[in-house]
């Protein structure tokens, strides 16, 4: 054969190849197709097929005990304890599709007829690793020493088809070595108002952790309300609590007061948490010049990039100072601002007696325990929280993780950013385009006199138009609805205000209908109050869980009119400001 022409079994193998490789490509675009069609579908697992993870038990000290005696646990972040709530006929008294959406989990699955019984700890979850975690935190300024989850077991941690992490929490599941003298349950009065408030917070677009189900026990669990000597038996409950983390800065507070010993476990905590839920920080570079002065002089200088203990609890301050502007927003009272009950992601945490503004009242508190100096009072929330900053950050000094500078830097970012945020959110409620201080601490003051409804008032407030030549004698007709019984002067006092309004609003140059569309995405026309929360819990104590489902479903839209819905609107009727409705104690 000529060796200049080609070998006819080569040129056949050289096209079958270029085929081959034709076909291959095609095979991926096809495949690539079809990868993206497969994201693009909602992912719906079974119980048994969640994807279960747990970085908590695997990266982190535990308790070499795991029984659930109460008692003080040493070097350990948790302790592996099983649930045990006794549990007969548990039910199911409602649900989340949203939060199942987040752990891929098909909805049908709450059908199952032994929903209720894994939910209530009775049949264990496939992949589950319980365990409980131990912290500690100062109690109305005081610190309480070791605290801890004494009747919260988490089952373990969700790896979705986002990769997000979702961390499930059975709340009221039994006792756990931090139980103290408590019984580690949960009654179905305090369970309702938990689920329906973790889920009505999100909606508002407020952080906060989310509740994938609700079930009864089917047992009694005595509880002693106001703490006043008359226990009575409640129907028991257990709420399945889902967050990214339920770390607290009491996780950290706990091992930072137990000396030199355990100031180890500190970094190491601090450490997983950088790595597995702030990995920006974890990646920081000094490309960013994260480098900041500090103080009136501005003579000391903070570098964010040469320490990421620094950058962290920098970023914690600002999340929580993002989160309690909203909360102020809203007009949301937590009622137990512990540092235990502080999350550090920037999450609404442990709802225990909180209560949204009904009247406008700044030294509002729902929790009767708190009654005496009104620490957790409304407008305190964020002095509170700036406190609690505080302790954190010198939990992380104690621990050599960051100097004092780097500490007072912290504290003051939380001051910058909450008026930052919170000025940004008033001007968005007053559909404004700058803040006005003396408009708005006029309009608060006005809103105090005359303990005028917090939410209706913000609501009816898009129907001001700005026309200056709106006759003086029609200024509140658009308030009507929220100015109730006030007389002549204080009358002139809110048409004098309208007056100043009415000239920022024809300042901003914005029309009517956009600014009323905008405010009313920002103001919301439904909020749970507590007495919505207790006709609920009335209903589900007799075996009728109707209203709490009916009350989920319309806080799930809580910035749209919901024709039809207007009674869950109403302003609280009498019976509303009875104790154990308006204001309620820790006990649960």
């Amino acid at each position: 054969m000529d060796p200049s022409l080609p070998d006819p079994a080569s040129s056949l193998s050289v096209d079958s190849v270029a085929d081959s490789l034709k076909s291959q490509s095609l095979r991926e675009q096809g495949n690539d197709r079809i990868n993206k069609e497969n994201k693009n579908k909602k992912v719906k697992l079974s119980l048994e097929d969640l994807n279960w993870d747990h970085s908590f038990v695997r990266e982190l000290p535990g308790d070499p005990q795991s029984d659930s005696i109460p008692r003080q646990v040493f070097h350990a972040c948790y302790t592996k304890v099983l649930p045990s709530a006794e549990v007969e006929n548990p039910e199911l008294v409602a649900w989340s599709d949203s939060v199942a959406g987040l752990l891929d989990l098909d909805s049908h699955e709450f059908d199952r007829p032994d929903f209720p019984l894994k939910f209530s700890g009775a049949s264990p979850l496939t992949g589950a690793v319980p365990y409980a975690q131990c912290y500690g935190g100062h109690q109305f300024g005081t610190w309480a020493g070791q605290l801890g989850d004494g009747r919260a077991i988490t089952l373990g941690e969700i790896l979705n088809s986002k990769s997000e992490r979702w961390e499930l929490q059975l709340k009221g599941a039994g006792k756990t070595p931090y139980s103290r003298f408590a019984d580690g349950l949960a009654v179905l009065r305090s369970s309702i108002r938990e689920f329906l408030c973790s889920e009505a917070m999100h909606f508002l677009g407020i952080p906060t952790t989310r509740a994938l189900c609700l079930v009864t026990t089917g047992k009694l669990v005595t509880r002693d309300m106001f703490y006043d000597g008359n226990p009575k038996e409640e129907p028991g409950a257990i709420v399945c609590r889902v967050a990214q983390s339920f770390l607290r800065f009491g996780s950290f507070q706990i091992h930072a007061s137990k000396g030199e010993e355990d100031l180890g476990i500190v970094s190491t905590l601090a450490d997983y948490a950088i790595r597995h839920h702030f990995p920006r920080i974890e990646n920081i570079s000094k490309s960013e010049t994260l480098s900041f002065s500090t103080g009136d002089n501005g003579q000391s200088v903070v570098d964010l990039t040469s320490n990421k203990y620094a950058a962290w609890v920098v970023e914690i301050a600002e999340r929580a100072a993002s989160l309690v502007a909203r909360w102020q927003g809203v007009g949301f009272t937590h009622g137990v601002l512990n540092t235990d009950n502080m999350s550090i992601l920037g999450l609404t945490i442990d709802y225990g007696p909180f209560g949204f503004l009904d009247a406008f009242d700044p030294s509002y508190t729902p929790n009767t325990t708190d009654l005496p100096g009104r620490r957790y009072c409304f407008a305190n929330q964020p002095d509170i929280c700036s406190w609690n900053i505080t302790q954190f950050a010198s939990t992380l000094m104690a621990a050599h993780l960051i100097s004092d500078k780097e500490a007072s830097y912290a504290v003051e970012r939380y001051g910058t950013k909450f008026m930052d945020e919170y000025q940004a959110i008033i001007m968005q409620k007053l559909g404004l385009q700058k803040y006005n201080k003396q408009l708005v601490n006029k309009l608060l003051n006005n809103l105090a006199v005359d303990k005028v409804d917090y939410t209706n008032f913000f609501r009816s407030l898009s129907n001001i138009k700005a026309d200056p030549g709106i006759p003086e004698g029609e200024l509140l007709v658009p308030l009507k609805a929220v100015l109730l019984d006030i007389g002549k002067e204080r009358k002139e006092a809110w048409a004098s205000w309208v007056q100043s309004y009415i000239q920022e609003l024809v300042a901003s140059g914005i029309s009517d209908e956009e600014r009323k569309a905008s405010m009313d995405l920002v103001n919301p026309k439904y909020v749970l109050r507590n007495y919505l929360c207790q006709s609920a819990i009335d209903a589900a104590e007799i075996g009728d869980f109707g209203e709490v489902r009916r009350l989920l479903k319309v806080m799930e839209r809580p910035y749209d009119e919901q024709p039809g819905m207007e009674k869950y609107a109403r302003l609280p009727p009498a019976w509303a400001y009875r104790p154990g409705v308006c204001m309620l104690s820790c006990s649960s």
